[in-house]
Order: structure tokens, then sequence, then C-alpha cells
């Protein structure tokens, strides 16, 4: 899977010493907007740029890093957005609710996701979470982020899509959701 990332997720992992989780777990590759005027040609840099266009209708100008973050998941074909902006309205709460191909992500999804796969223990999580909490000053508790999680792919999600590509993850990893839930609390 690939992913396009938020500057500012992007900057709060590596001010916490954790980028290495999102090149861990995005083995396709992880972009920043600032990679396609370099890298990319002009029919590309041209899709990017009506993308973008198309997208700033839909969100205010305080958005603008995550307006070239879906525009270039969009670009790229990347399946993910990783981003902190959570906000009613805002892009992840939009990409939750509109039909996009891109899935969005906060870097706590991550965190869960990751332990959920058993590529990281109770305590490595909560350590990881901390770490980028504390760097990124949002002030989130994992507690309730678990929770959401909980509500986004089993109990009441945005998209039936959510919940289906969850369930193909579980079934396809053998994830005891319920189990590794429970053991996670336990360190909260």
């Amino acid at each position: 899977m690939k992913a396009s990332l938020d500057t500012n997720v992007m900057i709060h992992l590596y001010r916490a010493g954790r980028q290495q989780i999102l090149f861990d777990f995005f083995e396709e590759g992880v972009f920043i907007y600032e990679q396609i005027r370099s890298v990319e040609s002009q029919s590309v840099l041209k899709m990017f740029q009506n993308n973008v266009d198309e997208n700033r209708l839909l969100y205010g100008t305080g958005d603008l890093g995550e307006v070239y973050a879906i525009s270039l998941a969009q670009t790229i074909g990347a399946y993910s957005l990783v981003t902190d902006d959570i906000k009613p309205g805002g892009p992840y709460m939009s990409l939750l609710q509109l039909e996009y191909e891109v899935m969005p992500f906060t870097f706590a999804e991550l965190l869960i996701l990751r332990y959920l796969l058993g590529e990281a223990d109770e305590l490595q999580t909560v350590d990881d979470f901390n770490a980028v909490n504390l760097a990124s000053d949002l002030n989130w508790s994992l507690k309730s982020q678990v929770i959401k999680f909980i509500k986004r792919f089993w109990k009441e999600p945005y998209k039936e899509e959510d919940r289906q590509w969850m369930q193909k993850l579980s079934a396809d990893h053998n994830i005891k959701a319920k189990s590794r839930f429970a053991s996670l609390r336990r360190c909260l």
C-alpha cells in the first residue's frame, strides 16, 4: 500500500523519532506533494493541479496541506491519506463520508493497525502514541482513539467499505480483535 501524507503528520512523526512507522506500514511508498513538483512529467503535474483546483472548492483555506495531500493521493493512485486534521468538515471526515477512492488514516489509527497486525505489542503502541502525541501537541487520548477506531471499522462505519476492508484484513491476518483490544486496554 502507498500513502500520501499531510505534511503535519510527517513533522509529528519525525519530531517524535517515529518516522519509520510510515515506511514500515506503507511498503509501496510514502509521498508528499512536494515530490510531484520535482519528479513527475508535465501531464501528471497538470492532473495534480486539476485535482487541487477541484479539492480547494471543498475545503477551507486552512486545509491547503490536506488539499495537496488528497490531490496527490488521487493523482498517483495512493489508497491512503495520513492526516491529523480530524475536524468536522475537514479532509479526514470528508473522505470518510464522501465517495473517494482514498482511505484516510490518523497516526493513531496506523499505530492501532500495526498493533492489531502483531507488528508491535501493547507497550510499544502506547509508547509510540505518547511520543507522537507529545511531539505534535495534539493532546489526544489513546483510549479515545481506540474507541473511535472500533466505531469506524466495526460498530458504526461511515462507509460499509471500511467495515469490509477491516473484515478482510482481519481474516487475511487472523486478527483476534477482541482479545487484542482487551490486552491494549489493560495498558491504557
